[in-house]
């Protein structure tokens, strides 16, 4: 009696031991009763077709096919073991002359979509380069590469001190691994700190003045000084356009030729202050208190506040000659005892203004609004062509 193992064609496992009797249809019958097809053809183990019992040896392992071509079994362990074992043998990649070993699980499990997947997931099929040692060659950071391989490892993002967010977000673009870019753009984020719109301190203001040198000017364009002690300090050519300067003290200080146009000084202190050559066109000063400060420039500079709001300002005792206060409003304002000789006021607002003591020979009211204001005590008469609605 002759026994022989059946297995199903193209494969080696779950074979079937049985004995050979009659003729060559018998044996196919009791092949498809044993492995659950319909056998048609006998193969051996070269792929030689048996179409005569006699052929058939004691213990041959035949194929049983129903029909399709001889499939070499070992062909399966081949697909098996690289489908088994392609993602799991161990890779080394010399990331820019750095070496890491890993996986090539890590590299394709992850993140799927990735560069790093579609270069490892099937072998050489990108024909990536290596070295000398049989690393792949990857021209890249090794220090920003690093957190997105422990990323792949474990899916954590951990970036060292010293390392810089914005590099590893960049490689993680290049790699395409999109999950951790879009946790390193929210990193970064809230990484940057807040815009600090906190006001200058006198410190840290003086601290900036002394370490410039007094021939360079200042740009202190659009800062914030609000409430800041900038009393008695030399300000002298400073830019301060557009900068906040509301309820700053800056009494005493010498503010000749420096350029406030159109910044906040609603509330400020600026008693005593040196305003010669100024220039305030379209400031905010209202509320402001500037008592005794001093706009005449001995050389003929003169002060320039243009289309100011002056509303409720205090310049009581000022020094103005020459001052141009054009289309300014000076609303309610408070210019006792000012020296206001040759200043320009034509189209200024001067409603309910106290101008008591003023000296405004030669001074220019052409459609200025005087309603309601105070002239008296004058040092000089008033005439009439110099006010004109």
């Amino acid at each position: 009696m002759r026994r022989v193992t059946l297995f199903v064609n193209g494969t080696s496992k779950n074979g079937k031991v049985v004995a050979v009797y009659g003729t060559l249809s018998d044996l196919l019958s009791v092949a498809s009763s044993k492995l659950g097809i319909k056998a048609s053809c006998l193969y051996n183990g070269k792929g030689g077709l048996i179409d005569d019992i006699a052929l058939i040896r004691d213990d041959d392992v035949l194929y049983v096919s129903e029909g399709d071509p001889f499939i070499d079994p070992q062909s399966e362990v081949r697909v098996t073991s690289d489908q088994h074992g392609a993602h799991t043998d161990w890779l080394t990649l010399n990331i820019g002359g750095r070496l890491f070993t890993t996986t090539r699980s890590t590299l394709v499990s992850k993140e799927p979509e990735s560069m790093l997947a579609h270069m490892f997931r099937e072998k050489d099929v990108w024909g990536n380069k290596r070295d000398k040692y049989g690393a792949y060659l990857i021209d890249r950071s090794p220090e920003y590469f690093e957190p997105i391989l422990n990323y792949l490892r474990h899916g954590q993002l951990i970036v060292n001190e010293g390392i810089n967010i914005r590099g590893v977000l960049e490689e993680a673009r290049f790699f395409g691994i999109e999950q951790l870019a879009e946790q390193l753009e929210v990193v970064l984020k809230n990484s940057q700190p807040p815009e600090d719109h906190s006001p200058i301190s006198r410190k840290e203001f003086v601290r900036f003045l002394l370490a410039t040198s007094t021939k360079s000017e200042l740009r202190c364009q659009g800062l914030n000084f609000s409430g800041a002690d900038l009393s008695r300090l030399d300000l002298r050519y400073i830019n301060f356009k557009m900068a906040n300067l509301s309820r700053c003290n800056l009494t005493h200080a010498n503010l000749c030729c420096s350029n406030l146009e159109r910044a906040d000084l609603s509330g400020a202190n600026m008693d005593g202050a040196n305003l010669q050559g100024v220039k305030m066109l379209c400031c905010n000063a209202e509320g402001a208190s500037l008592k005794g400060c001093n706009f005449e420039d001995p050389s003929g500079l003169k002060a320039n506040l243009e289309g100011a709001n002056l509303k409720g300002v205090d310049m009581e005792g000022s020094q103005m000659t020459g001052v141009n206060l054009r289309v300014a409003t000076l609303k309610n304002a408070k210019l006792k005892n000012c020296n206001l000789r040759g200043a320009t006021l034509a189209g200024t607002d001067l409603e309910n203004c106290d101008l008591s003591g003023c000296d405004l020979q030669e001074a220019n009211l052409r459609g200025s609004n005087v309603k309601g204001a105070i002239f008296e005590e004058m040092l000089t008469p008033l005439h009439m062509s110099q006010s004109v609605r």
